[in-house]
């Protein structure tokens, strides 16, 4: 009997190997079937794009020239073509709105990260990494409701001019948008940087902020550029919040409190009323084209700024 029950436990122990091999094969075979789904998803979407986006220039025979750099807006909204599709006006106000967004969200950015990872006690850290989880987590719409109804009145009354709706507006909303992505990243950064380097600065006399200046930052300098980079390029994908408060005018912006319209702007506005597979359609899916272009290179930067701190660590 007792050689019966060794038996039957081998048996079983070796069912039991069995099965968990046969699971992990499952595992193993659902996520590559997902990593290859996501990896198919990703080349449909840009063959898609480049389809869509092409057709502007090979269906309709509009230069790439004139596309960027041209300032004359009239396409025809219609299968004849002939019109005209200089979006430079676009591509100008989303370069401006984000660009001036970046320079306000980053020295905050770096400096709220470093109150909340180094200055902050413990105790209170959980509540400001709470806050800045909740803006991060506010959508668009509610950003672009407070600049039209609180930034957009304030910008008219301090400019003295008939409206609000500028390109400093934009800006203003965009940096808000980014700030808390921005913050989480560099943040993270800095408590990445090896205790060992914070204790040997201390051991050479330095003071909490030199540790900050002259270890966190240059140490942590890769993730902080990182942060920068993806804030930039989730300001060239928003669209509802500036659009709300840009004022959506045609014409290069005179100065910062100027109203302008950008890439997101057009297209979220525009695409519903232009004709399937007319000129105006084609301009704005060109557009939309330029805008993964432009995340494409975004990716391309963020992987060189890593594989560049990997190499210098």
């Amino acid at each position: 009997m007792t050689s019966y029950q060794n038996v039957e436990s081998k048996v079983s122990i070796i069912e039991k190997k069995q099965n968990k091999r046969l699971v992990d094969k499952a595992v193993r075979g659902g996520i590559s079937c997902l990593g290859i789904a996501v990896v198919g998803l990703m080349i449909l979407i840009t063959l898609f794009l480049a389809y869509r986006g092409i057709q502007l220039f090979t269906r309709y025979h509009h230069s790439l020239g004139e596309f960027l750099f041209s300032s004359d807006w009239a396409p025809n909204d219609s299968m004849e073509g002939g019109g005209k599709v200089g979006s430079a006006v676009y591509f100008v106000g989303s370069i401006l709105t984000c660009g001036i967004a970046l320079l306000i969200a980053a020295p905050f950015s770096i400096t709220v990260s470093v109150f909340i990872s180094e200055l902050v006690p413990d105790k209170t850290k959980a509540f400001f990494q709470m806050l800045v989880e909740i803006l991060a987590g506010v959508p668009s719409i509610i950003y672009g409701w407070m600049g039209l109804t609180i930034l957009v009145p304030w910008l008219k009354e301090i400019s003295g001019r008939p409206h609000g709706f500028s390109v400093m507006a934009g800006a203003l909303v965009l940096a808000l948008m980014v700030l808390p992505t921005m913050i989480t990243l560099c943040k993270d950064s800095y408590r990445s940087v090896p205790e060992a380097q914070r204790l040997a600065a201390y051991g050479l006399g330095a003071t909490k902020f030199q540790m900050i200046k002259d270890v966190i930052l240059p140490t942590a300098k890769t993730g902080v550029f990182t942060a920068f980079v993806l804030g930039l390029s989730r300001a060239f994908g928003e669209a509802l919040a500036v659009a709300m408060v840009i004022g959506k005018t045609r014409a290069f912006p005179a100065d910062l409190l100027s109203p302008t319209t950008n890439l997101t702007s057009a297209i979220a506005s525009d695409m519903g009323g232009a004709m399937e597979g007319g000129e105006y359609n084609a301009a704005l899916w060109a557009m939309a084209l330029s805008l993964f272009v432009i995340s494409l290179v975004f990716v391309f930067i963020i992987g060189k700024i890593g594989s560049r701190g990997r190499v210098n660590d």
